[in-house]
């Protein structure tokens, strides 16, 4: 393992035990639990429900993804008094692909990569503190395991980190201190959700079931360091310091470093920039660095959620010629809120690799996701169903998806579309000591 990631993986474990020491000697009060689902004002879909979440960045335009960016909420949401919330959910989908491709593979995704087979594509369980003025320590320690665990986080164009077996069953799993600096200054060290991005790992807390292109290239999860400090109510900026662009690959032993500015420019509307550098070859040269710049923009009413988000990252390739390599992506997803039960999602997208430096391929693919989600809260639990269509285009010189039978031992042929129905039901549990 790489020093900074022994480095990290030392720190974390240490403080984690010296978190829950902290946490476990101060006086917790019951407070109730968030309602992070918006109801809609019609009729008797009113009544707030406990239990029933929205995605986390969808609540909160601050954090970094329509739900995944939990360490932003811990620092910035510093409540009173030491609350430990805990949980678990399961996640099960299956996805019918019209192509019908004699491999049952989604080609290039990280997520949600195989069809035509009901899977468990994601379960987990949780127990997180936000820390507070009365309580200045905060852990978070997830565990996980399905489908979806085997493939994100690991890189094709570098080697695994040595025990990364181990490390894929992690979530966001740190400590986290408010330093009575200012107006607070949250370090943040272990495992945590990906300050990259609008999209979460957890399909329950995203709008959609499937995750866009631009979310299976960027980090889901970094291991690293960060802090953040809110220099106005409407100003947050986190510096952070990362293993590597992929949290469990072993690229080389230098760090990547980054950034981020949250401005929340009026009520309902939120600016998030981020910046990441680092190298993530072998050849650790500053002109083989890589650079990625990701770009939201949310705005969010009761009833609709609306987002831009664009990224660009480019890096030198240490190969003969050192070729550039280029990429950008850009979605558009549109929530809207019919009750407390009913929503639905449109996220038209684009993903161009020009290079192949990401996706493995030279292709531009252009896709649309449409989703209809159902809700059925039952005090902490929740059931959600979601019934969602997408078609993925693929077009360039490597461009494609698999399709039919093998046209030769091991090969299956391509075609530029594809058509996928898919059925998601993901149950939740959510509840607080």
């Amino acid at each position: 393992m790489g020093r900074f990631s022994a480095a990290v993986s030392v720190v974390m474990a240490m403080c984690l035990c010296a978190g829950y020491v902290q946490a476990q000697g101060q006086n917790s009060k019951p407070q109730e639990a968030p309602v992070l689902q918006k109801q809609a004002e019609d009729g008797s879909d009113d009544v707030e429900v406990p239990g029933v979440a929205q995605p986390d960045g969808a609540q909160d335009p601050s954090n970094n993804s329509a739900g995944q960016k939990a360490q932003s909420e811990q620092q910035t949401a510093h409540t009173p008094d030491p609350v430990w919330f805990y949980g678990a959910f399961l996640d099960s989908g299956y996805l019918l692909d019209f192509n019908h491709p004699a491999n049952d593979l989604f080609r290039g995704r990280g997520t949600t990569y195989m069809v035509n087979y009901p899977l468990i594509n994601m379960a987990g369980a949780y127990i997180r503190k936000a820390p507070s003025e009365s309580s200045r320590w905060g852990m978070e320690l997830t565990t996980q395991a399905g489908q979806d665990t085997r493939v994100f986080g690991l890189s094709a164009t570098a080697p695994n980190l040595p025990g990364y077996e181990g490390l894929r069953h992690l979530g966001p799993t740190d400590v986290s201190y408010l330093a009575p600096l200012g107006k607070g200054l949250t370090i943040q060290g272990g495992i945590f959700s990906s300050l990259i991005g609008y999209d979460s790992l957890y399909a329950k807390d995203n709008f959609n079931y499937t995750r866009p292109w631009g979310a299976d290239f960027t980090p889901y999860l970094m291991m690293g360091v960060n802090a953040s400090y809110p220099f106005t109510s409407k100003l947050t900026g986190t510096l952070f310091a990362v293993n590597g662009y992929w949290h469990l690959a072993d690229a080389n032993d230098v760090p990547s470093w980054g950034g981020q500015v949250a401005y929340k420019a009026a009520s309902h509307t939120t600016l998030r920039e981020t910046v990441l550098v680092g190298p993530h070859q072998s050849d650790t040269d500053l002109e083989f660095w890589r650079f990625l710049w990701d770009s939201i923009l949310e705005w969010k009413t009761d009833r609709v959620t609306t987002a831009f988000e664009y990224h660009i990252g480019t890096e030198k390739v240490a190969a003969p010629g050192d070729p550039r390599a280029l990429w950008m992506m850009a979605q558009l997803p549109v929530h809207y809120v019919f009750s407390k039960r009913w929503s639905a999602t449109v996220r038209p997208e684009v993903y161009w690799d020009r290079d192949g430096r990401l996706t493995g391929a030279r292709q531009t693919i252009k896709a649309n996701t449409t989703t209809l989600e159902y809700r059925v809260p039952y005090h902490d639990f929740a059931a959600i169903f979601r019934l969602e269509h997408r078609i993925d285009d693929s077009r360039g010189p490597q461009g494609g998806f698999f399709r039919g039978g093998e046209i030769a031992p091991g090969v299956v042929g391509l075609t530029p579309t594809q058509n996928l129905l898919i059925l998601g039901v993901i149950l939740t549990f959510d509840s607080h000591l």
